[in-house]
């Protein structure tokens, strides 16, 4: 029985991918094998030592101190993608609201007063203020090129835009789902100097953090539209009021509020709402506990923000060994002489690096004893080692 520990509500569709025949779900529990959370923050909790996985039904991983468990050699696991659509639609919200200027007119409308004929007076003569622009033929900025960016980028080819894209790692599934009239950037600063609207889908990471700032605003075409549906700390807020006021940006579209921009009227702060549809939540819950469940029952590694994608069908009817480890030279002969010298004979074997982690999935023809698993355990780089009969 696994025993899997939720630190948020998980949508119950989510919940039934995980049958109660072989889990055990509860919000609170004693020495889980599993955590299933969504913004629940983990830096300064107790990892038990019965922790196996970590899984987060979404796809930012900032409140898990992912460098702490890869020292445990536990798995995070993220949904990318299973949120896509929902912050798609709202970055194409976004977009709309400032080519047309919809907030401001709305907030002018709701000020009116008098009788019919009165507001209508004060309505025609206050919407040459509102004058927007339309969106075919103008030119849209991604920078980030995953599930959200490519889904973003396509539906703005779609409505007739121009579409220059900047991504250096963008991966080959995100490649072939990408349409083919998008242009390809070299960099940022390429894609600021070039585009009308400019979106952002990038992680907060060291690399992006405070990636827009004031020197690549300075180079930014004049009169863009910022919109920021990633991360607040992507950008620098005081480039931004200060692009803002000398009209390099005329609208900052966001899902942060801040209480540096959040009053101007050119800056649109939305609560974080990217994802709060139903349907995000559903599917980010079912994605994040399928592959806990996967790891758990078979070992196999997918969407791990840090472990290597590893999948190996079972071969043979003995015990499937894991063993996560640092990787360096020399690991996977100890663990097979460690098994050899067992009298063990390996069935199959199947190995993966990520930076500094490897992972090896072995399956073994027969039982793995205990003495073996404790060797394997106290072997100088072995991070994690476990038996699944």
């Amino acid at each position: 029985m696994h025993k899997i520990l939720t630190l948020n509500n998980i949508s119950a569709r989510g919940l039934d991918r995980l049958p109660r025949e072989q889990f055990e779900v509860a919000s609170d529990m004693p020495n889980p094998d599993a955590v299933l959370l969504r913004s629940a923050k983990l830096h300064d909790w107790e990892v038990p030592p019965t922790l196996k996985a970590v899984g987060r039904a979404g796809a930012g991983v900032n409140n898990i101190p992912v460098d702490a468990m890869s020292a445990r050699g536990i798995p995070v696991f993220n949904a990318p993608g299973a949120n896509a659509n929902a912050v798609k639609e709202l970055v194409l919200a976004g977009m709309f609201l400032a080519a047309r200027n919809i907030c401001q007119a709305w907030d002018f409308s709701r000020q009116l007063d008098g009788d019919d004929a009165a507001m209508n007076q004060a309505a025609e003569a206050g919407k040459k203020q509102f004058t927007g622009f339309e969106l075919p033929g103008r030119t849209l900025g991604v920078i980030g090129l995953g599930a959200i960016g490519v889904n973003v980028a396509n539906a703005a080819m779609a409505l007739g835009m121009k579409v220059i894209g900047y991504d250096p790692q963008i991966t080959v599934r995100s490649a072939w789902n990408l349409e083919a009239g998008v242009r390809r950037a070299h960099s940022v600063d390429e894609v600021l100097a070039a585009a009308d609207v400019v979106t952002l889908h990038v992680p907060e990471t060291d690399d992006t953090r405070g990636m827009i700032n004031g020197a690549r605003l300075a180079g930014a075409r004049e009169g863009q539209v910022l919109l920021n549906f990633a991360r607040a700390g992507i950008v620098d807020q005081a480039a931004i009021a200060k692009a803002l006021d000398q009209g390099r940006l005329t609208t900052y579209v966001c899902d942060f509020p801040s209480e540096a921009l959040t009053e101007r009227a050119d800056v649109i702060a939305l609560p974080h709402i990217g994802a709060s549809t139903h349907e995000a939540q559903e599917n980010c819950a079912i994605m994040a506990a399928d592959e806990v469940r996967d790891f758990l029952e078979t070992g196999n590694i997918v969407n791990s923000v840090n472990f290597p994608e590893l999948i190996l069908p079972r071969n043979g009817s003995g015990h499937r060994l894991t063993v996560a480890n640092a990787n360096v030279p020399n690991m996977l002969g100890q663990i097979s002489s460690a098994l050899a010298q067992a009298g063990l004979n390996i069935a199959d074997m199947y190995n993966k690096s990520r930076g500094e982690l490897a992972y090896s999935v072995v399956d073994i023809d027969g039982e793995v004893p205990a003495e073996v698993i404790e060797r394997l355990r106290g072997t100088d780089g072995v991070l994690a080692v476990r038996v699944i009969e």
